[in-house]
């Protein structure tokens, strides 16, 4: 007995060695990630919202969609700012919460969304993205819903960019130091297992990119635009080669996208 109380008395002297600032981030956002996995999925719309409030009808999926993106929305891009505010005490500016270097941020944002261009076009043809893009695979015949479903999907990633580019990124940099690119880049990739491989290994370059680019600018909106243009413009060329059964990749193809 003597030596577990004289471990715990060890123990309990290093956690309080330990930064505060540090552990509320770590813990927190392991908190809020159970909260998404458990709470904000479209399983647990599924099984216990829908059933009670919803008929059955051709929004059905739509709903189950907005669901999964305002729940998360609601845990990541909400419950960090009280976090931030009330718990930690801070100014949300301190976690990228502004404009930052618009100058540079508008500059790398859309050299960004240049380079990736070409890629996207690619990946577009690819038969793993158009199956799987959009995620609502009613959007590919209704432009409403498709609107609909883009319009929820911004809500989600603006919540992710905080979390991950703002919240993590910037919560651990005073510690970490540029390490801190890296460590919000690993979750940030384990949240993608699951989608098109490809998708998975260029989030591991992406998460870095979007880390650098909020560094460098301040802010976590960058990214978000980012984020947000490359995801709209894989849904919108997925939708536009479904329709209009173009595949390819040449001059060609492209032109057909629009005249189907």
């Amino acid at each position: 007995m003597n030596r577990l109380r004289k471990d715990l008395i060890i123990l309990i002297n290093k956690i309080k060695e330990l930064d505060r600032k540090v552990i509320v981030i770590f813990l927190s956002f392991a908190i809020l990630q159970t909260i998404s996995w458990y709470f904000s999925s479209r399983k647990f719309f599924i099984i216990n919202i829908y059933p009670a409030y919803f008929i059955e009808n051709i929004y059905s999926d739509l709903f189950e969609f907005l669901y999964w993106f305002f729940a998360d929305f609601t845990v990541y891009g909400i419950f960090t700012i009280i976090i931030v505010k009330m718990i930690l005490r801070e100014r949300l500016v301190e976690y990228g919460y502004s404009f930052g270097d618009i100058k540079t941020g508008i500059f790398y944002s859309c050299l960004f969304i240049l380079i990736m261009l070409p890629l996207l076009w690619f990946a577009s043809s690819l038969p793993d993205f158009v199956l799987k893009y959009p995620h609502l695979s009613i959007a590919k015949a209704k432009w409403e819903i498709f609107i609909y479903y883009e319009i929820g999907m911004m809500f989600y990633l603006y919540a992710w960019e905080f979390v991950f580019r703002g919240f993590l990124l910037f919560g651990l940099f005073p510690k970490f130091g540029y390490y801190s690119i890296l460590i919000q880049m690993i979750p940030f990739v384990i949240l993608h297992n699951g989608k098109p491989v490809l998708e998975t290994f260029s989030a591991i370059v992406g998460g870095i990119a979007l880390g650098i680019l909020a560094l460098k600018t301040r802010s976590f909106l960058y990214g978000f635009f980012v984020h947000f243009s490359i995801m709209f413009g894989i849904d919108l060329l997925s939708v536009l080669r479904f329709n209009s059964n173009s595949y390819g990749i040449d001059i060609k193809s492209l032109f057909k996208l629009f005249v189907y």
